[in-house]
């Protein structure tokens, strides 16, 4: 992440997210404790001691901003609108009624030895698969990340599929 995108994302959660300063700690420093957990798998007591805090603080302030990224997902996901008959976009017209597109990514993690045969990827690198949806406006209207380098983009879309509050595939129109 760069530092662009590092200060949008204090600033929402800052004025949207309502995650404040919290004695001797920055929003700053929260959000890296919380960023730095999630793009490492970091056990908590890796964190305590690059950071130099409590355990109960890190504990505190990972749920804190945890808790204001969940109420950024109005702001972060946005829900489908088909493309229109009358798209100019040459990339998307010839797409009518569609709600968007579908890929599956992967992104570089560092996981326990145990783990690093589930991670590896068919070009050997260790990553997870993050399955994103976006709109024609390339918005994300779906993320699911978490699933292990060796699964398949189809394994991962039929667990999207599958979940309660996963991915959902509205039924087409019908034409007479």
């Amino acid at each position: 992440m760069d530092r662009r995108t590092f200060g949008i994302l204090c600033q929402l959660l800052r004025h949207d997210g309502y995650v404040k300063r919290d004695g001797t700690v920055t929003l700053e420093e929260q959000v890296c404790i919380f960023l730095h957990i999630i793009a490492h798998h970091t056990k908590n007591r890796t964190i305590i001691t690059r950071f130099n805090r409590s355990g109960e603080t890190v504990s505190r302030y990972f749920n804190s901003v945890l808790n204001g990224v969940l109420r950024l997902h109005g702001t972060l996901l946005r829900h489908p609108e088909p493309v229109s008959d009358n798209c100019s976009d040459d990339r998307w017209k010839i797409f009518k009624n569609c709600l968007g597109a579908l890929d599956g990514t992967y992104i570089k993690v560092n996981v326990p030895e145990i783990d690093k045969p589930r991670y590896r990827t068919r070009k050997g690198e260790i990553a997870t698969n993050v399955l994103g949806v976006c709109n024609p406006n390339m918005e994300f209207i779906f993320v699911l990340p978490g699933w292990e380098g060796s699964a398949s983009d189809s394994r991962v879309l039929r667990d999207a599929l599958s979940r309660p509050n996963g991915l959902k595939v509205p039924t087409g129109k019908s034409n007479p």
